[in-house]
C-alpha cells in the first residue's frame, strides 16, 4: 500500500503519460500494475502498446473488446463503445489497487468480477483522506459522460483536482520533482529489480513468423506483388484450405451434372469421377465441342414420345 504523497507523485507522471498519448490520438486501454515500470532515475515508464487504439479524437468511438478484467471500463465491458474515457476509469482502478492493496472490483471469476464492476457500489475504506476519496469517486463513475476526464478538457481536469494540490505541473513533466524511491543498479543489464519469477525462465528466442505457410505461397505462385494487408491477414490464420460444398442443382436444368467440380489447391478445377478429362486443366486433352449438322446434310430427328390414348394399330383379337 502506498502513502497518498508517494502515490501522487506515480499517478501524476502516469496522468502526464495519458494526457500525452490522448492528445496524439490513442487510447491506452491497459493501464495496470503490471505495465508500470520505473526508469533508473525512477520516474514512471508506461509499457506494453499492444492494445492501444490510434486515431482516436473527440467524437471517435471504437469497440473492441480488450484490456484487463478488473481494469477495464463498464464501457467496454457492455460493447456499447469507448473513448479515451477508458483510460481514466483504470486510473482510479489503480489508485484505489495503490491505496488500498487490491482493486476495486474482484470476485472469484471473470463472470462475477464483470457483474460487480456494472453493478456493485464504490465501497471506499474509512482511512482515506477527503481528496483521495472524492478523486476515486469521480474516476471511477460508471457513466463515462460523469466520468472526470471525459470533457474535452481531459488530463488538465484531472490536474486540477485538489488531491493533487500539492504538486508543480511543470516541474513533474520536467523531472524536476525527486521520485520517492530511486532503483539501485549496478548496469544497464542489472536485473536485481525484477521479480525472480521471470529471470529464472530459461531464455526463449521469440517464433519467427515473418515467412508465410507453404500453402499460402502456392496461393500466390505467379502474382508479381501482393498487398500488405493480405499478407497480415494470412498471419493472423487465414486458411486457403478449400471447403466442401453440397451439388448445385438447377431444377431448370436436367442437364446438371450428376458430379461437381472440386477445387484442388495445387492446381485446377478437377472432377470427382474417376476417368472424366479436367475440362479446365491446361493439361487436359482438348474437349471436342457437340456436332453440328451441315446445312445440306441429314439432320437429326427430335425423339417422339408414344401416345398413352392412341390405340395401337393392328388386328384385335
Amino acid at each position: 500500500i502506498f502513502m497518498e504523497d508517494t502515490a501522487c507523485f506515480y499517478l501524476g507522471e502516469i496522468i502526464l503519460a495519458l494526457g500525452h498519448l490522448h492528445s496524439n490520438g490513442i487510447i491506452y486501454r491497459d493501464l495496470k500494475p503490471e505495465n508500470i515500470m520505473l526508469s533508473q532515475q525512477g520516474h514512471i515508464k508506461l509499457t506494453d502498446f499492444g492494445l492501444s487504439k490510434e486515431s482516436i479524437h473527440d467524437g471517435s468511438v471504437t469497440h473492441t473488446f480488450c484490456g484487463t478484467i478488473e481494469y477495464m471500463a463498464p464501457e467496454i465491458l457492455t460493447h456499447s463503445g469507448h473513448n479515451r474515457a477508458v483510460d481514466w476509469w483504470s486510473l482510479g482502478a489503480l489508485m484505489y489497487d495503490m491505496m488500498t492493496g487490491s482493486p476495486p472490483f474482484t470476485a472469484e471469476n471473470r463472470k462475477k468480477t464483470i457483474e460487480k464492476i456494472l453493478k456493485c457500489k464504490l465501497n471506499l475504506p474509512p482511512y482515506l483522506t477527503i481528496d483521495a476519496r472524492d478523486l476515486i469517486k469521480q474516476l471511477l463513475r460508471k457513466s463515462p459522460i460523469k466520468r472526470l476526464g471525459s470533457s474535452k478538457g481531459d488530463s488538465a481536469d484531472i490536474q486540477k483536482h485538489s488531491f493533487f494540490k500539492q504538486i508543480n505541473w511543470d516541474d513533474l513533466l520536467n523531472k524536476r520533482v525527486e521520485p520517492p524511491y530511486k532503483p539501485q543498479l549496478h548496469s544497464d543489464e542489472d536485473v536485481s529489480q525484477f521479480d525472480t519469477r521471470f529471470t529464472r525462465q530459461t531464455p526463449v528466442d521469440s517464433p519467427d513468423d515473418s515467412t508465410l505457410s507453404h500453402s499460402a505461397e502456392l496461393a500466390f505462385a505467379g502474382f508479381s506483388f501482393v498487398a500488405p494487408s493480405v499478407l497480415e491477414s494470412l498471419k493472423e490464420g487465414f486458411s486457403f484450405e478449400p471447403r466442401s460444398r453440397q451439388v448445385r442443382r438447377h431444377n431448370s436444368s436436367p442437364r446438371t451434372p450428376i458430379s461437381p467440380l472440386k477445387f484442388s489447391p495445387a492446381g485446377p478445377f478437377k472432377s470427382s469421377v474417376e476417368g472424366e478429362p479436367d475440362l479446365f486443366s491446361p493439361t487436359s486433352p482438348p474437349v471436342a465441342p457437340p456436332s453440328v449438322p451441315l446445312e445440306n446434310g441429314p439432320a437429326s430427328r427430335p425423339i417422339k414420345t408414344p401416345s398413352r390414348n392412341k390405340k395401337k394399330k393392328g388386328h384385335q383379337r
